[in-house]
């Protein structure tokens, strides 16, 4: 039944069509890889000439910033952890839970009145 099903809905199809999905198809994942070499290779190629030429104005070696950067002691990572902990702690108010309702004394509103919503015909 399923067979009939498909043959039946694949031969009102243009021979065109197979064409069209397969080339759009191809044109998406042709894209995405472009985009996936672009900021794999070239966008870091471009990041590390332009730390280079950075440090070369500077007259560094720019082994000595890459080495420099990267190394840290843990104690300057525990500080750092422990403020980032401590402030995002006091980012938030304590709060009773409670949640109180009270009744309005006035229920009716002129902006509520389905008077005024209807159509005189």
């Amino acid at each position: 039944m399923q067979q009939l099903i498909i043959s039946a809905t694949t031969t009102g199809l243009d021979p065109l069509t197979w064409t069209i999905v397969i080339v759009g198809i191809g044109i998406v994942f042709i894209a995405l890889l472009i985009v996936y070499i672009f900021f794999r290779y070239v966008l870091t190629f471009i990041l590390n000439f332009r730390f280079r030429s950075f440090a070369r104005k500077k007259g560094i070696d720019p082994a000595e910033i890459h080495n420099a950067k990267t190394i840290q002691s843990g104690e300057v990572n525990a500080a750092i952890a422990m403020a980032l902990y401590s402030y995002f702690n006091e980012l938030h108010d304590v709060e009773s839970g409670v949640i109180t309702i009270k009744r309005v004394s006035k229920n009716y509103s002129p902006w509520s009145s389905k008077l005024y919503n209807m159509k005189n015909l």
